[in-house]
């Protein structure tokens, strides 16, 4: 990454239920990614937040007794607490609930009716409250909406609509260009494939007799903002877009700016989003990096069958450096894949309290027993393997395969084991003629333990910090204790 200023989001994740694995898998993306970059001299600014309108929040609060407010202040906690347990180190949440974010929503409205990107119509169309979206015909499976497998509302009412029509062609061209880039190719090829679709233009509004919950329209005070208008609107409310023209500078338009997501929110921010930029006058994302879907154990997560996973359960029993490995390490962001939550204790037991911690507990003992002072020059071999690791995680790093880039580490681990254990290190100890083949052996091991560390850090903070301290005052503290 050649910028030197960074703007990193995640979605803003609805309200409408507890935090689960799909929005931690995310947001550790964004906080790893976010850690690697400070890291490297770079400014970050790590944005993420939750999302608080529409009907599904105004009817499960009436389901629970409490005002829509009350219920997203909960469930807007319980995120920042999952985030807390996670150790993810967000700069700034959002909720859009706020009350900057509310009077940008409404500046931004009003501007887009001023500039004639407006208009009304009435409209008929199929509803899906879970997804708080219109679906089209052709978006269902035997009638039923694929995310939800509910059948959709039908639903007649007069609404504003945002003329997406206009700016199709100019947002195609930019992201055929790279202007916009859509990382990896399959969500690149996706993207492409919706200019093929003839995308109608998009409603902005919703009628506030049948949406309850949600922002005033400026102009039409029958209205209210179209939830997912009022969401996306979010990545500039939070930097100041209509109050702290400075900040705005700083991050959006100097910085470069990288919206990281699930690729089921592709059309929104791949074509809606950057239209309404385009609109506005705004410089469009630099950047949206798209993961794929991912199964638990085999099958979907959902509520029916009892399979979603707590983040904070596996927090207790494994810690949370635990989790962000475990989450992290099961397959590449691009390629989404299965968690495999069944078998976490065994990975776990394998990869973190043998294979790592085993490691850094062996070395540090025979540092101890062997009272030899360090060595400043790593042999050649080891030199050369430690530089390839380095070289293969960076450029890693910097494509986003975190998955690729935790596998080169631990392959490190996995080399420093075999050589302990082929070189019979231990057997050297107290042989006084053996003394600078054991001083260059334990050095070897020791340096790339140092590098380890520093590799470690945007993925496992805690764990790095304790490797730190284990090897400036040579203690065995255990890394990872077994379970």
């Amino acid at each position: 990454m050649k910028k030197s200023r960074i703007l990193i989001t995640t979605p803003i994740y609805y309200v409408n239920d507890k935090p689960h694995l799909g929005h931690a898998f995310t947001t550790l993306i964004a906080d790893v990614l976010s850690r690697y970059f400070k890291q490297q001299g770079k400014e970050v600014f790590f944005l993420t937040g939750t999302d608080e309108h529409g009907i599904k929040i105004a009817q499960l609060s009436e389901e629970q007794n409490k005002t829509p407010q009350e219920l997203c202040d909960e469930i807007s906690l319980e995120f920042k607490k999952t985030w807390q347990n996670l150790g993810i180190e967000y700069d700034y949440f959002i909720r859009t609930t706020d009350k900057d974010h509310i009077e940008t929503v409404q500046f931004i409205l009003n501007t887009l009716k001023e500039t004639n990107n407006l208009y009304e119509k009435d409209y008929e169309g199929l509803y899906c409250v879970g997804c708080e979206s219109f679906l089209l015909e052709k978006d269902l499976v035997n009638g039923l909406c694929p995310f939800h497998q509910k059948a959709p509302l039908k639903v007649s009412e007069r609404n504003y609509f945002f003329k997406l029509k206009n700016y199709l062609k100019k947002i195609k061209i930019k992201i055929e260009k790279g202007e916009i880039k859509i990382t990896p190719d399959f969500a690149l090829k996706e993207t492409l494939g919706l200019f093929k679709q003839n995308l109608p233009d998009f409603s902005v509004s919703r009628l506030k007799e049948k949406v309850k919950w949600g922002i005033d329209l400026p102009f039409d005070d029958s209205q209210v903002v179209y939830v997912w208008v009022d969401a996306l609107i979010n990545y500039i409310s939070a930097i100041g877009f209509y109050k702290n023209k400075k900040n705005f500078k700083k991050w959006w338009e100097q910085g470069y700016v990288l919206h990281i997501l699930g690729k089921d929110i592709l059309k929104f921010h791949a074509v809606y989003w950057p239209a309404m930029l385009e609109a506005l006058k705004v410089k469009t994302p630099d950047e949206e990096l798209i993961h794929g879907f991912f199964t638990v154990n085999g099958q979907k997560m959902s509520k029916t069958l009892g399979n979603v996973i707590d983040p904070n359960d596996l927090v207790k029993k494994y810690g949370k450096d635990a989790v962000r490995y475990l989450l992290l390490s099961q397959f590449p962001l691009s390629d989404g894949g299965d968690i495999k939550e069944n078998q976490f204790q065994e990975k776990y037991n394998a990869d973190l309290a043998n294979s790592f911690g085993n490691l850094v507990s062996r070395v540090v003992s025979l540092i101890n027993k062997a009272e030899i002072e360090e060595k400043k020059e790593v042999s050649a071999d080891f030199k050369k393997i430690i530089l390839r690791t380095k070289e293969n995680y960076s450029q890693f790093m910097e494509n986003y395969k975190l998955f690729e880039a935790l596998k080169e580490i631990f392959k490190l681990v996995d080399y420093c084991n075999l050589y302990l254990t082929q070189n019979k290190t231990w057997e050297l100890i107290g042989k006084e003629e053996k003394r600078e083949l054991l001083r260059e052996q334990l050095n070897n091991l020791l340096e790339a333990l140092k590098e380890i560390k520093d590799l470690i850090l945007p993925f496992l903070p805690e764990t790095s910090k304790k490797l730190e301290n284990n090897l400036k005052f040579l203690k065995v503290e255990p890394l990872f204790q077994r379970i």
